[in-house]
């Protein structure tokens, strides 16, 4: 019998958060799933922070955070796998920025791009969100952006943070 094709091991960071019922046992409980997932390792994750929805609609505040993870995944089929995580959490998407349960973003998957008609790597808005920024900072400052050329630090430290307060939790 032939062997399944094995890929090398890639980092990959996922953006999560939440704002509907409990946010921060959400988040938690995204991590705990994430690290089920087979041929993924959580090797690391941020603190979490309470952040300005960002977006035309009122809503209560943000948890977000930032993990990395070892995958052997391809993007496409980590991004299933992801999504499968936020439909078996209860979410259903509706509408652009709307409240959710649990939101689960492929940020960057090592050095690569991908353009897509629904997978975008590294995430589009990325280097515009203190809450993505903030986290990204605390686990890799010195990691480079792969469009921009830049590091987590440069661009965190580049940016408008007007309309994205961010507050760390502390203690998470």
């Amino acid at each position: 019998m032939p062997e399944a094709p094995s890929f090398a091991v890639v980092t990959a960071y996922i953006g999560i958060g939440s704002n509907v019922g409990d946010p921060l046992n959400n988040c938690l409980k995204a991590i705990d799933l994430m690290n089920h997932i087979d041929g993924c390792r959580v090797a690391g994750r941020s603190d979490f922070f309470r952040t300005e929805p960002v977006g035309s609609i009122s809503q209560e505040w943000y948890v977000n955070g930032v993990v990395r993870i070892e995958t052997t995944l391809r993007p496409r089929d980590l991004l299933r796998s992801l999504l499968a995580i936020e439909s078996q959490m209860g979410r259903v998407r509706r509408q652009k920025w709307e409240p959710r349960i649990i939101d689960l973003d492929i940020l960057l998957y090592g050095n690569e791009v991908v353009e897509e008609n629904d997978l975008r790597i590294p995430h589009p808005l990325m280097h515009q969100r203190r809450f993505v920024l903030m986290p990204m900072v605390q686990l890799d400052p010195g990691l480079v952006h792969p469009i921009t050329g830049r590091t987590m630090a440069e661009l965190m430290d580049d940016l408008n943070v007007d309309g994205q307060a961010v507050v760390p939790l502390g203690g998470v």
